[in-house]
């Protein structure tokens, strides 16, 4: 891929998610009829020499529109997902970005991220406003923050969720009101202003999103390729209890996938990419940190390893997978002729693989200030610091001349995390 098509963004820092085009160079020229095969990778000039490009998107509540600068700095390089999933909050954005063409995923996500972080008509909503000053300190931000999280918990979030009045304890046993404290009804309308339905369903991105069964426990993935997707289904795979309702789908209930699992990771690697791929796994709980000193400080740090324990998981059985395929398929290349008709080695051939891949990991490192209401603090402020992180993380990142390489070493892999400085 030439220098300049990645290295080159060109967003100022005050229009960063803009909802003015005029403000932002545009993603791409494609009309919004051009629906399927017209984003087929090998019409896309200036793309990086991989067969996919693949978007994993994690939840994470109000942390979300982190994702949502990291794909604005993605479609400004022109790198253009061939295949989104998304879990929770993931899932919104995956549907939003797969639900538009090239040219107004970056509004449409501004308009969604605007719509459910509209400042409250009460005295708390003053703290729902602009950047604070730099010489406030970080007690003014907690204090600010938390003001913001309790507009939240009590009154709801515009766009996205209502508290139950009565609350669930008051209705009879077996009803919707009764499972949860927040009514997401009015989610369902924000989702169809801001994603065409139709456009998934045609197929021009793959998308996948993850819930969980209710009644059996077991993860479920809608995907575009074995499913209809409907506004239901990105509800469902955020609908996170007791706050939220399950959601019902053909007569089944489904809750929050992060229940189960928090990154859409392992599907991806069970449904084997073809050829080589360029993942990008956008990640909104830290692994990594200290050891807590408060109790508010316990709450935070169980959260992020909660939310963020399966990720490095799957992270090292795809590393794992992908170099026993390649070694696999170097051992059937060395088989004599009259064994490579064998049952078994028809079946091993499957499983064979010679594809590179970059895992590209861009990971949110939450101030210190958030404290463990960052996933429910959705004040106008903290989402433009969320967008403004994740669009100058991947800045950082697609610097790295590497990171759209093939991957040098010998068993075809590439993992990377700036910060972390991993590679391998």
């Amino acid at each position: 891929m030439p220098q300049d098509s990645h290295m080159l963004l060109k967003s100022d820092p005050s229009t960063i998610g803009s909802a003015r085009p005029s403000q932002r160079r545009k993603a791409t020229t494609s009309s919004d009829t051009a629906l399927a095969r017209s984003e087929s990778p090998e019409r896309r000039p200036g793309r990086p020499p991989f067969d996919s490009i693949i978007l994993l998107l994690q939840g994470g509540g109000a942390l979300g529109a982190y994702q949502a600068g990291v794909y604005e700095a993605l479609a400004e390089a022109d790198l253009h997902p061939d295949w989104t999933a998304g879990i929770s909050i993931g899932a919104v954005n995956a549907a939003i970005i797969a639900g538009n063409p090239p040219e107004r995923r970056v509004d449409q996500l501004r308009a969604f991220w605007r719509l459910i972080t509209q400042p409250s008509a009460t005295v708390l909503g003053f703290f729902n406003g602009g950047a604070l000053p730099p010489s406030v300190g970080t007690a003014a931000h907690q204090l600010a923050n938390q003001l913001s999280a309790w507009s939240a918990t009590f009154l709801g979030v515009t766009g996205f969720f209502a508290p139950r009045l009565p609350g669930p304890w008051l209705w009879p046993a077996g009803t919707v009101q009764a499972t949860s404290y927040y009514d997401t009804a009015q989610l369902e309308s924000a989702l169809e202003r801001v994603i065409d339905f139709d456009r998934i369903n045609a197929g021009a991105m793959r998308l996948s999103l993850g819930a969980v069964n209710v009644a059996s426990g077991n993860f479920a993935h809608f995907d575009t390729t074995t499913h209809v997707i409907r506004a239901a289904h990105v509800m469902a795979s955020g609908a996170l209890p007791p706050g939220f309702p399950a959601i019902e789908i053909d007569g089944q209930y489904y809750w929050d996938g992060g229940l189960v699992s928090n990154t859409p990771l392992q599907w991806v690697v069970q449904n084997r990419p073809k050829g080589d791929t360029l993942a990008f796994q956008i990640d909104l709980w830290n692994a990594r940190g200290d050891l807590p000193t408060t109790m508010a400080e316990v709450t935070t740090r169980q959260k992020e390893i909660q939310y963020s324990s399966r990720t490095r998981a799957y992270s090292d059985q795809f590393k794992h997978r992908q170099i026993i395929r390649g070694a696999l398929a170097s051992l059937l290349e060395k088989l004599p002729a009259e064994m490579k008709d064998l049952p078994e080695v028809q079946l091993l051939k499957g499983e064979a693989e010679h594809g590179v891949h970059n895992l590209i990991q861009l990971i949110y490192r939450a101030h210190k200030y958030e404290g463990d209401s960052k996933d429910y603090e959705f004040s106008r402020r903290s989402m433009e610091e969320h967008w403004q992180a994740g669009y100058y993380d991947t800045v950082r990142t697609l610097r790295r001349p590497e990171v759209l390489e093939h991957p040098r070493n010998q068993t075809g892999l590439f993992i990377f995390d700036i910060d972390g400085e991993g590679r391998e």
